[in-house]
């Protein structure tokens, strides 16, 4: 079962399946088996790795942060994600008109640079 996951499971999900498949098996006996084999699933993602330093300088405000727009068409305003899939990462490139907030174009691609820059 942890194999078959491509070794994400762990003894929760290995216990889980086991007792929705049917299989009559303590969750604790399923802890010690997967640790006997010194098997481990992977564990959640951590977020928040940026810490600032509360004694250093704050940087200059150049942006003006200014993201509202007086009319349509006026202001866009774009952000890149990474996702990570299990082929590698993936790039989420969306632009955004500041007036209505909607979406006005989007990509999706496997390089960080967008194929319109």
């Amino acid at each position: 079962m942890h194999t078959e996951s491509g070794g994400i499971y762990g003894s929760p999900r290995v216990h889980a399946v086991l007792k929705r498949d049917g299989t009559r098996v303590g969750r604790k006996r399923v802890e010690r088996l997967i640790r006997e084999a010194d098997l481990a699933g992977i564990g959640p993602r951590r977020t928040g790795f940026t810490r600032r330093d509360p004694k250093a300088a704050l940087a200059l405000e150049l942006v003006n942060r200014g993201f509202t727009a007086p009319a349509p068409n006026r202001l866009w305003v774009t952000d890149l994600t990474m996702m990570s899939t299990g082929e590698g990462p993936l790039w989420l490139c969306a632009i955004r008109d500041a007036f209505s907030r909607r979406v006005v174009a989007w990509e999706v691609s496997r390089e960080r640079t967008p194929t319109w820059s």
